[in-house]
C-alpha cells in the first residue's frame, strides 16, 4: 500500500525536481515567510544603498563620473521596486514592509552603515561591495520561488556593470598620482572586511541557512559563497597593484582556495544591531526622503483612482 504524501512531502519533491514556484501554487507557510524575510532585506539595502553614493553624485570629479553615478544610483531604486514587487506576490504589504524599514525594525545589508569619505569608496563599492551582491545574487537566479529569481536575472546584469565601473574608477586612480594610489589602497583597507561580512555569518551560526538551502531558495551555503568571492577578487587587487588588508591571506594548494583570518564578527553584530557608523544617519535619510516624498505618493494615488473610474465608465 503506497503511503499518500504530505503537503510538505509533495512541496519538497516538486522543489527538487527543480520546478519554480509561483503564487499560486500551495506552499508551507514557513516558506513564504522565510522569502517575505529575505526579499525585503534585499529590497530594503538596494534602497538604503542608495545613500552612501547619492553623496559623492554632486562632487564626482567629471561629468562622465556623474552621469555614471547617477545612472547606478538609478538602478538600485529601480532594483528595490522589482523586490519589494517580488514580496507583495507572497502576499506581503509594500507599505508595511517600508513601515518596518523606516521604524527602525527591519534589517537591511550592513555594509550600508559605513560612510564614504573619498571618491575611491565609491570604486571600492562597486567592485567589492557589488561584487560580493553578485556572487550572492546570481546564485538567486536558480532560486526555487520563481518572480523572485526572474527579477535576479535583470539585476544581476546591472550588478554586474556597476562592478566593472567600479573596479575601473580604482583601476583610474592606481593609475595616477600616489596620493591617488594611497586614497584607492586606503578604501580596500576599510571595505574589505565589511565585505566580507556581508554573506552572513559562518554555516554554523546561520540558523536559517539549512532550510532554506533544503527549499532551494540557497544554492550555497554563507562559508562557500564567501571563499568564492575571495578567490576571484584576491587576483583582482594584485593587478591594481593593492595589497588585501588580510597578513594571514595565503593560497592554500590542498584546499585549492585562500586561507584567510577570522572576521570580527562582534562589529558585525554591533551594525546590524544599530552600533554602526552611520545607522543613524541612514535612516534619518531615508525618513525624510520618504516624508518629503508624501505628496507624490498621494498624487499618484490619485491619478491611479481616476485611472480606475475612467477604465470602469468606458467598459460600462
Amino acid at each position: 500500500m503506497t503511503k499518500e504524501l504530505s503537503l510538505e512531502e509533495r512541496f519538497q519533491q516538486y522543489v527538487d525536481a527543480e520546478n519554480k514556484v509561483e503564487p499560486k501554487d500551495w506552499m508551507p507557510e514557513k516558506y513564504r515567510k522565510t522569502l517575505i524575510r529575505q526579499i525585503s532585506q534585499h529590497a530594503h539595502s538596494e534602497v538604503v544603498g542608495m545613500l552612501p553614493e547619492a553623496n559623492w553624485i554632486t562632487r564626482a570629479p567629471s561629468l562622465r563620473r556623474k552621469v555614471a553615478l547617477l545612472a547606478k544610483v538609478q538602478d538600485e531604486a529601480g532594483h528595490g521596486l522589482y523586490l519589494y514587487s517580488a514580496a507583495e506576490t507572497l502576499g506581503a504589504d509594500r507599505q508595511a514592509l517600508v513601515k518596518d524599514l523606516l521604524d527602525g525594525k527591519a534589517k537591511y545589508s550592513s555594509i550600508f552603515n559605513y560612510p564614504t569619505p573619498t571618491w575611491a569608496d565609491i570604486g571600492a563599492i562597486g567592485w567589492l561591495v557589488d561584487g560580493a551582491a553578485i556572487a550572492n545574487q546570481v546564485m538567486l537566479c536558480r532560486t526555487s520561488y520563481g518572480p523572485y529569481a526572474r527579477a535576479m536575472v535583470r539585476i544581476c546584469k546591472e550588478e554586474s556593470f556597476h562592478q566593472r565601473q567600479g573596479y575601473e574608477i580604482l583601476l583610474t586612480l592606481v593609475r595616477g598620482t600616489e596620493a591617488q594610489k594611497k586614497m584607492a589602497q586606503d578604501s580596500l583597507n576599510r571595505w574589505w572586511w565589511p565585505s566580507l561580512m556581508m554573506f552572513g555569518p559562518t554555516d554554523d551560526h546561520s540558523p536559517n541557512s539549512a532550510q532554506s538551502m533544503k527549499w532551494k531558495i540557497k544554492r550555497k551555503s554563507n562559508d562557500e559563497l564567501r571563499e568564492e568571492f575571495i578567490d576571484k577578487t584576491v587576483p583582482q587587487a594584485e593587478f591594481l597593484g593593492l595589497t588585501i588588508p588580510d597578513p594571514k591571506l595565503k593560497w592554500n594548494e590542498e584546499r585549492g582556495h585562500y586561507d584567510h583570518s577570522e572576521i570580527d564578527w562582534e562589529e558585525f553584530y554591533d551594525v546590524i544591531s544599530g552600533k554602526g557608523k552611520c545607522n543613524k544617519q541612514r535612516m534619518d535619510a531615508r525618513n525624510k526622503a520618504h516624508a518629503e516624498g508624501k505628496w507624490v505618493r498621494e498624487a499618484a494615488n490619485v491619478y491611479a483612482r481616476k485611472q480606475a473610474e475612467h477604465s470602469k465608465q468606458s467598459a460600462a
